[in-house]
């Protein structure tokens, strides 16, 4: 699994796309709403916070990992990969662990400047369960969303509609909070994690009121892997 990391990582840092796709988009969006804070008095931190996670990890894990999945689909390495004797769970981990570190290094730097530059969070263990709670169902997602995408450019189109729903709701969530629709916010794809990133930043919500919101996002996570055992492909379509 390392073996095949370790390659992944290599062959990330050569695919120009990919790094911009990863590292510079996420990084100026998020230099874009930490400007915005600084300059409209009022704006909510965590609705803040909420966002600039969300954007780099739907921007830089979600699409990178669509993207690279139906890429080693197409040139066959997939394929060969599954005639060695890693398994299909190591094979995956090992494709996905180099994004999905780049990923939550970058999370957790975004965050740490917003704290910095304004104020930091009221509960970091929240912040950190809704992090990872919500790199996971990313993932997930993308796993669903590769098998149903034939190849890296066809990746452009796929992965649309999860990259722009999941972000509008997290920026519905987050500047507009869950007085109103309570049930339908939670209940769409990073609804709940928005919400949980904000009461973990701005506080004033006790944590086991807070902790429930991790179920929907949990219910997502079951969703989008029963969807990818079952279109998932290892070898190119015909």
């Amino acid at each position: 699994m390392l073996a095949i990391a370790r390659s992944e990582l290599i062959q990330i840092f050569r695919n120009r796309l990919v790094l911009v796709t990863m590292l510079v988009m996420p990084a100026a969006s998020s230099a874009f709403y930490m400007y915005l804070h600084d300059r409209i008095p009022g704006l909510d931190l965590g609705a803040v916070a909420a966002v600039l996670m969300f954007l780099v990890v739907v921007m830089g894990l979600y699409t990178t990992a669509v993207t690279t999945l139906a890429s080693r689909r197409q040139n066959l390495f997939l394929k060969r990969l599954r005639s060695t004797a890693v398994d299909d769970a190591r094979i995956l981990s090992g494709l996905l662990l180099p994004v999905t570190a780049i990923t939550l290094v970058q999370v957790g730097v975004v965050l740490t400047v917003l704290s910095v530059v304004a104020d930091p969070p009221s509960d970091l263990f929240l912040l950190v369960a809704a992090a990872l709670a919500t790199v996971t169902m990313m993932l997930g997602l993308a796993l669903a969303t590769a098998g149903v995408t034939n190849s890296p450019e066809h990746a452009q189109v796929t992965t649309l509609p999860i990259l722009l729903g999941v972000l509008a709701v997290s920026g519905w969530v987050g500047f507009t909070g869950t007085e109103e629709l309570a049930l339908v916010k939670r209940l769409l794809p990073g609804g709940a994690a928005a919400e949980l990133v904000v009461n973990a930043w701005n506080g004033g919500v006790p944590v086991a009121d807070s902790l429930f919101l991790l179920a929907p996002t949990v219910a997502w996570v079951v969703v989008a892997v029963t969807l990818a055992i079952r279109v998932f492909r290892w070898e190119p379509r015909r």
